[in-house]
């Protein structure tokens, strides 16, 4: 089965000088991806007539499809019905049904249908109209030579209906589809250089037909292997990969679907019945962010202290002065006092601390900026680890959460 390509053009000045963000070419790749259109390329071109032109012979040649999103309001600057209407060589009228569909649409409104948002109902007579029962410009079809260009307003929530409601059905008629499947194993606490190395002769043997992508993030690293044909052959593979990775890097292994970490160690606390409780300092707050931004996080989350000043270490955690003066707020002996002691407070089956120099400012040279210490406690037993980040202030509280919350996994049994 020959594999369909898609080509997404967004249009508009306003993309290229970064005061409008381009969620609609995002949106439009994952919705293709998932009844198995392959996007090849996503192009962004300003309101000139020439880039625009030339930007849709280019797409025509490398794609069997080619999604435009934007340049379809009623003002001067929007450039797109027109270019098509040259780009196909045929003139623009009124279309009878877009022009009740914009009548209705102010009508219902109470507003006035100017000559201006009239033009809206203009269409270039070779398109097929496409409805657009949320906003007045309709989109447009058109099929010449087995390629398909498609176009539909910039407005995110009025692009999206077309795409679920109108464009994929016909995208389904028009072409016989395979299936284009994914495959996530993410991990957590090793480096993409290091994770490469671990799994080098795994990824040496994977069989052709099948692709992998190292994905870096804050903390962690996401694999995703790739493949197009047959579900059930293709499930049955990556079933087979998966055991064998988990011998080379299972320790730094923590899912196989798109969940965060947070929400993977949410649910282990609930499958173990177990309660957290958070003392924070360098990360002021992140942490426990992320901990309740999980619904049903109130199942097995206390509550936090954000113990940012050394008094407040000493007052509300009752970390010992004397341990403060002798090692300072950023060390093992306090670390490891912090998330004891806010067990201790909350009555919780685990508490967790971070305490470090997040910069920009702040560090010596025995402590530098990006010295962190971060500790678990359970009954049993006091884990603390030191970590080495960056010069980053916001980096390094992100990377402290996710160190935490990665502690937490490896120590819950």
């Amino acid at each position: 089965m020959r594999l369909i390509a898609a080509e997404v053009l967004a249009i508009g000045d306003e993309l290229l000088y970064g005061q409008t963000l381009d969620t609609n070419s995002h949106y439009i790749s994952g919705e293709l991806d998932k009844v198995g259109i392959k996007v090849v390329r996503r192009t962004t071109i300003g309101d000139r007539v020439g880039d625009i032109l030339k930007a849709f012979e280019e797409a025509e040649a490398r794609a069997d499809i080619v999604i435009i999103t934007g340049g379809l309001g009623p003002t001067s600057d929007d450039l797109t019905k027109p270019c098509l209407a040259t780009y196909f060589n045929c003139e623009i009228k009124i279309h009878p049904e877009a022009l009740q569909d914009v009548t209705e649409f102010f009508s219902r409104r109470g507003r006035e249908l100017t000559e201006l948002n009239r033009q809206q109902a203009a269409l270039p007579v070779c398109c097929e109209k496409i409805t657009n029962p949320f906003g007045t410009a309709p989109g447009m079809w058109f099929d010449r030579n087995d390629k398909i260009f498609v176009s539909m307003p910039g407005v995110p929530h009025e692009m999206r209906h077309m795409v679920t409601d109108e464009i994929i059905p016909r995208l389904l008629k028009k072409f016989r589809l395979p299936v284009i499947m994914h495959q996530v194993i993410r991990t957590v606490g090793i480096g993409e250089s290091f994770l490469a190395e671990r799994i080098s002769s795994w990824e040496s043997a994977l069989p052709p037909h099948i692709k992998l992508a190292y994905l870096p993030g804050e903390g962690g690293v996401a694999l995703r292997l790739t493949a197009i044909g047959d579900a059930d052959a293709i499930r049955k593979e990556f079933d087979m990969l998966i055991r064998a990775i988990e011998p080379l890097a299972g320790e730094y292994i923590f899912g196989y679907t798109g969940d965060p970490l947070e929400v993977v160690v949410g649910r282990l606390l609930l499958e173990r019945n177990l309660t957290l409780s958070v003392a924070e300092s360098c990360t002021g707050g992140y942490l426990s962010h992320l901990i309740t931004s999980i619904p049903g996080s109130s199942r097995y989350f206390e509550g936090s202290i954000i113990a940012y000043a050394t008094e407040i270490k000493a007052k509300e955690l009752n970390v010992m002065r004397a341990t403060l003066e002798s090692h300072g707020a950023v060390s093992e002996p306090t670390i490891r006092e912090m998330a004891t002691m806010v067990r201790k407070k909350f009555n919780t089956s685990i508490g967790v601390a971070t305490s470090g120099v997040a910069g920009p400012g702040g560090g010596t040279p025995e402590k530098p900026v990006g010295t962190v210490w971060i500790a678990y406690a359970d009954k049993e037993k006091v884990v603390a680890k030191k970590l080495h980040l960056s010069k980053d202030r916001l980096v390094n509280i992100k990377l402290t959460s996710t160190a935490v919350l990665n502690l937490i996994r490896q120590n819950v049994k």
